[in-house]
């Protein structure tokens, strides 16, 4: 018997490197796909800021000229003429950051009665919320133009952009922002109110420092579709409130090199989505992860 315990513990060690190696690779295993995976990303990334680096008969060279010249001349080009991008970049930032603002103070409260003071037959008023996305987006081009074109007349609007933007990312971040708020502790809530705090002071004193991570992820997912979304504005507007997306549109040609000066204009819409992205990394993360352990 003594001889039989006196072996385990040593088998036991024995086998507790070759545990630890089998670890080790497998960390290792899955931190080179994860770069792997990484690298597949941002490949064509990198190739978009390289061909807008370069000229345009450059760029259209096949296979691509990774030794070509580089010049900042497409940027230029960008911004330089009357008609260039700056002004479709303000009519993205105007209509993307007011329609989420517009999001986020319509959809905090719904939330909060639907999460913390649940109203009787919630779960269907979240499917009806869900449903209202079931709808493509292009069966509801043609009475939405002819909406704004005759009987409101507002054709080329930036409002009617940020009227739409909203109504599209509502529902998802009322859904988002239940799942964040289900998550606030009831007895938080029953405490404040027993000190005489009003419905306002909860949402704004108590559950907006609680929810920041999930209002900063809710924000920015929905800033990131208004931003993106090209459908709605190349139909509704031409050439006043033209965002971005649209504007990088009007640069493909069918006679002339265009690559170069399409890449350019790819890279500058993409800037601040990225840059947005990672100012608020943490928060997104943090507001994503809300919830998801219990």
């Amino acid at each position: 018997m003594s001889a039989i315990a006196q072996s385990a513990p040593s088998s036991q060690a024995a086998q507790t490197p070759r545990a630890r190696n089998r670890r080790r690779a497998g960390t290792i295993a899955i931190g080179l796909g994860a770069w792997l995976i990484g690298i597949v990303f941002i490949v064509p990334i990198l190739y978009m800021v390289l061909t807008s680096l370069h000229r345009p008969g450059d760029a259209q060279t096949y296979p691509p000229s990774w030794t070509a010249p580089l010049t900042f001349s497409n940027y230029k080009g960008l911004f330089d003429s009357s008609d260039g991008i700056g002004i479709p970049l303000l009519n993205s930032a105007f209509t993307s950051i007011v329609s989420t603002a517009l999001v986020l103070a319509l959809a905090f409260p719904a939330a909060y009665a639907l999460a913390v003071k649940p109203v009787r037959r919630w779960s269907d008023a979240m499917f009806f919320f869900l449903s209202t996305k079931m709808l493509p987006l292009v069966a509801g081009i043609l009475p939405i133009y002819l909406f704004t074109t005759k009987v409101i007349h507002m054709p080329d609007n930036v409002f009617v952009l940020v009227v739409l933007y909203t109504s599209m990312n509502l529902p998802i971040a009322v859904w988002m922002m239940r799942s964040f708020l289900a998550e606030v502790p009831p007895a938080i809530i029953e405490a404040a109110s027993m000190d005489g705090a009003g419905t306002m002071t909860i949402l704004t004193r108590i559950i907006g420092p609680i929810t920041t991570p999930g209002l900063a992820a809710t924000s920015l997912i929905c800033f990131i579709f208004a931003w993106n979304e090209q459908l709605y504005a190349k139909v509704l507007t031409s050439v006043t409130a033209q965002t971005g997306p649209v504007f990088v549109n009007t640069l493909i040609q069918t006679e002339h090199s265009y690559l170069a000066q399409l890449a350019a204009g790819a890279t500058v819409v993409s800037i601040p989505v990225l840059f947005a992205g990672f100012a608020a990394q943490d928060k997104l993360v943090q507001g994503l992860s809300l919830g998801a352990v219990k």
